[in-house]
């Protein structure tokens, strides 16, 4: 069962599904956004990007955070896909991930960028 996130309902008021590679997307984005130790259950859960708000921007933070989100992804959505590459690269206030992958079941290879940071417009 592929849930949709956020967790919602559907028009008939069952739990909200979606296609495979979408939940596998929503799946990367919760370990990219959690921060450890904000799941009671899963206390190392997430890559701590979002700990990282008032952390000044470089290209050291990036190469960190690299690490840290490769490693995420592969402890956590192994059963699911292969990573192939993590790029981070800091611009002006935000951070711009990319992550190239290969979802196990149907051998897609998907890229999914994701920002962090920055002012909403």
């Amino acid at each position: 069962m592929n849930l949709a996130y956020p967790y919602n309902f559907d028009a008939t008021g069952h739990t909200a599904q979606t296609d495979l590679l979408t939940h596998v997307r929503d799946m990367i984005e919760q370990v990219l956004f959690t921060s450890p130790g904000e799941r009671v259950n899963r206390p190392t859960f997430g890559s701590g990007t979002a700990q990282l708000v008032f952390a000044p921007n470089s290209d050291v933070l990036a190469g960190v955070q690299q690490q840290a989100i490769q490693a995420g992804l592969q402890q956590w959505l192994s059963d699911l896909i292969r990573v192939l590459s993590v790029d981070v690269e800091a611009i002006d206030a935000t951070l711009q991930i990319t992550v190239v992958y290969s979802v196990l079941q149907t051998q897609q290879q998907q890229t999914q960028q994701f920002v962090y940071g920055g002012v909403s417009a």
